[in-house]
């Protein structure tokens, strides 16, 4: 690990336990016992999601018929969300493993790279549509001033978003992978990194490639799209099994500005106390009492654990097994 990722998982740590200490935490915990076995069937749901977003990341591929590649989709996506929820890497982790793991189980490396790439990027700008879904909702529903300073807050972290997303998508366009590579070779004075440029060239040559397939492109971003759609139905299942149940539209609003209040913060290991506050936030929009609201947070935090535990246990397991071989 890292200095900077030491710091951002310790900050996190620090606002995670602040959240909850500045509230009631026994009637938090009481709260979230409600829910008991039914955490496990929220986590059962999320497959639903999980496998939309497997289809987003197939798409992509010029050859995708079969079986192989969607199930190779499938548990690149399941490696990958793991590592983004659990890892202190961050947002940044799970890319990385979902393009070793494609790559790995023999997908060429500019292909797998390339298609991950393109999906992550697709995959947020779905995720800001998706917020201001969130805050169109939210301006429907009342004009009273704190909802209105939360719809400030959603469209800022929505901007702040799509201000990364945009420029890591024009960066793209421009040979990104081949401007790191000669960056760092550079920088450190070594010429034997011609074989990466290489490499990194042919990377940016296979996302210009998927980019120019707008049927694809499309494809994949609606994918996206639905997927973030189709997970606001966690909310709605968590907020039944803490005796809290939500309307639909409720449900919508809390996960859309949710995500985007999470995605802000994506360099804290999984937004940790970034998204225990926003739904603090939230809560009361959707007649929420704050320690349902913080219910709700470790709800989904119990779901990451039920799933990405054993996503990252698959990794391990198959890296040793040789299923994964070595980078």
């Amino acid at each position: 690990m890292t200095r900077t990722a030491s710091w951002l998982l310790s900050i996190g740590v620090l606002l995670f336990a602040g959240v909850l200490i500045s509230q009631d935490l026994p009637a938090i915990m009481a709260t979230l016992a409600h829910a008991g076995w039914g955490l496990f069937l929220v986590a059962l749901f999320h497959l639903l999601p999980l496998l939309i977003d497997a289809m987003a990341i197939c798409v992509l591929f010029e050859q995708a018929s079969g079986r192989g590649p969607y199930w190779d989709s499938l548990l690149a996506r399941w490696v990958g969300e793991s590592a983004n929820s659990l890892m202190p890497a961050g947002q940044i982790g799970g890319p990385v493993l979902m393009a070793r793991h494609l790559a790995q189980r023999g997908m060429r490396m500019q292909e797998a790279a390339a298609a991950i790439t393109v999906s992550t990027t697709l995959q947020t700008f779905a995720q800001i549509v998706f917020a201001l879904i969130g805050v169109v909702v939210l301006g429907a529903q009342t004009s009273h001033f704190s909802s209105g300073a939360l719809r400030t807050a959603a469209l800022i972290a929505s901007a702040f978003l799509a201000v990364q997303v945009g420029g890591f998508y024009l960066i793209q366009r421009r040979g990104l992978f081949g401007k790191l590579t000669r960056a760092v070779r550079r920088f450190t004075g070594n010429r034997n990194w011609s074989l990466w440029v290489t490499q990194a060239q042919a990377i940016d040559i296979a996302v210009e490639g998927i980019y120019r397939r707008n049927s694809a492109v499309t494809a994949s971003f609606l994918l996206s799209l639905i997927g973030w759609i189709v997970g606001t139905g966690e909310v709605y299942l968590i907020a039944s099994f803490l005796g809290a149940p939500v309307s639909w539209r409720d449900a919508l609003l809390l996960e859309s500005l949710g995500q985007a209040i999470r995605g802000a913060a994506f360099a804290i290991p999984g937004a940790l106390g970034v998204q225990e506050g926003g739904y603090l936030l939230l809560a009361p929009l959707a007649g929420l009492s704050p320690d349902v609201g913080l219910a709700l947070s470790l709800a989904k935090r119990a779901r990451e654990l039920l799933l990405g535990l054993p996503g990252l246990l698959y990794w391990r397991v198959a890296s040793r097994a040789g299923v994964v071989e070595g980078f």
